[in-house]
């Protein structure tokens, strides 16, 4: 894979990092995912201290606990429409608070994500004159996208509140309206997810990431 190079690449202060921690939480049983504690930390502040290492600003947005992530010194943003509409709502609530160029979003229940993300996703947005940029992983010879690992411009914060407005809440479905490329991955494991409290078990057990 080709590395990212410095004429191809957005600088780190050009992107603000959002890591989303509004979810329900549904298959955890309703607890709060982004506090639950990961190697000695909440998993939010985890997740964003490894984010903050390779964008300019950082905030989260998150719909319960909001003092205890406000604790973790940044701007906290709830979504931008009630009732837990998705990660996309989220993705509006950055866009609305992002005052650079670049929004990039990473969920709070994959802390251990690739520590050169924003590097590689930043690479392919400049090189293919793109909009938005993905994550993918192969499994099973299958190139599947991670769209909650996500940089996208700020610009399009207009045209995801009018798909919002309009009822849209599958994040391909609006990335498709628009110039998308999907960046691969050669690690897997380092997008394993907590979505139970089995998974959260798991991922506490497995080695520390490096980066």
């Amino acid at each position: 894979m080709t590395n990212t190079t410095a004429s191809t690449a957005i600088a780190a202060a050009d992107i603000t990092g959002l890591v989303l921690a509004g979810g329900r939480a549904s298959r955890m049983g309703g607890v709060d995912k982004g506090l639950q504690t990961h190697r000695g930390m909440p998993m939010a502040l985890y997740t964003l201290l490894r984010l903050q290492r390779q964008v300019g600003a950082v905030m989260v947005n998150a719909n319960r606990n909001l003092a205890a992530y406000e604790a973790m010194g940044v701007a906290v943003w709830p979504d931008a429409l009630p009732d837990y509409p998705g990660p996309l709502a989220g993705m509006l609530a950055g866009l609305e608070h992002c005052e650079t160029p670049w929004l990039l979003t990473v969920p709070c229940d994959t802390p251990d994500f690739p520590d050169d993300l924003a590097a590689r996703l930043g690479q392919a947005v400049v090189g293919q004159g793109a909009d938005i940029a993905m994550a993918a992983t192969r499994e099973d010879g299958v190139l599947r996208t991670q769209p909650v690992f996500c940089l996208m411009r700020s610009m399009l914060m207009e045209d995801l509140m009018a798909c919002l407005q309009a009822g849209e809440r599958k994040i391909d479905r609006w990335t498709a309206r628009h110039r998308c490329v999907s960046v691969e991955f050669d690690d897997p494991a380092a997008f394993f997810n907590a979505n139970t409290l089995d998974e959260l078990r798991q991922l506490q057990q497995r080695p520390t990431a490096h980066g």
